[in-house]
């Protein structure tokens, strides 16, 4: 029987990537945005905004009718946010996590009950490298991705006795069009940050545009499915990105600050 899979922010980036991949690869593949327009995707494209319940509830209740079960959730949707904090709207930091954060755990809410039913089912949080450091300019983006990793750990041990799995796949930067979508604290003139801000926008820019490409990530998501155990965490991106996070756990926190300062060049 072929598995019934759920992706989130399936129209564009990693999340489409990984839809188109999983079909190949001969799974019934439903993905979601907040405006589906359905063209030429060898998967099913249903409506579904993380800051509204009843088109998660509603996309879940349509896919479960239509197949009588979900196998596989991959939380992938989210939105990024940069700039300094003392510039950044609180509002837009609380936009940020009701996305990345509360919208992701309100999905998972949504499906964990058709799963125990089924006593089976795997959700992959994607999430970022960037969520196990604290990076300047990018805070709250780090903040919402940690806050999703460290709850990812609390509900995978609440579930695992129902026979659900739960587990994280942290990319690093990939060519996507994230950038475009993100929010952007302006660079206000008067700001005392102004000068280090814009470099640092400009290099956040030019990483996204040279990453990697997301069929990594595709294909990464595809082994951990056929895992029979699979780990808690993931991380992929390029060896920079994954040597960073084990350097922050045997540096000195001062020296890792230092180093993690000095490529931003601040």
């Amino acid at each position: 029987m072929n598995k019934v899979v759920l992706i989130t922010g399936a129209s564009s980036g990693i999340g489409k990537v990984t839809a188109e991949y999983l079909s190949k690869k001969g799974f019934i593949v439903y993905g979601t945005c907040r405006n589906p327009k359905q063209k030429n995707q060898p998967f099913t494209l249903l409506k579904l905004d993380l800051n509204t319940i009843e088109t998660i509830n509603l996309a879940i209740e349509t896919i479960v009718k239509k197949e009588g079960r979900i196998d596989i959730l991959i939380n992938n949707a989210g939105t990024g946010i940069t700039g300094p904090i003392e510039d950044t709207p609180t509002d837009e930091m609380r936009k940020a996590f009701a996305t990345n954060f509360f919208g992701t755990i309100d999905v998972i809410k949504a499906v964990l009950p058709q799963m125990r039913k089924q006593k089976s089912g795997l959700i992959i949080n994607i999430t970022s490298i960037a969520g196990y450091m604290g990076l300047p300019f990018r805070g709250i983006y780090s903040a919402s991705k940690s806050a999703l990793e460290r709850v990812t750990e609390s509900i995978r041990m609440e579930v695992k006795k129902f026979g659900i799995v739960i587990t994280n796949i942290a990319p690093g930067d990939y060519a996507t069009n994230i950038a475009a979508g993100r929010y952007h604290t302006p660079v206000f003139d008067k700001s005392p940050y102004r000068e280090v801000y814009q470099k640092n926008l400009d290099l956040m820019d030019e990483h996204v545009n040279s990453g990697g490409d997301p069929i990594e990530i595709a294909k990464k998501i595809y082994k951990v499915i056929n895992r029979p155990n699979p780990k808690i965490h993931y991380k992929v991106g390029s060896f920079l990105e994954e040597i960073s996070i084990v350097l922050k756990q045997i540096l000195p926190n001062k020296i890792y600050e230092k180093m993690i300062m000095n490529y931003y060049k601040m």
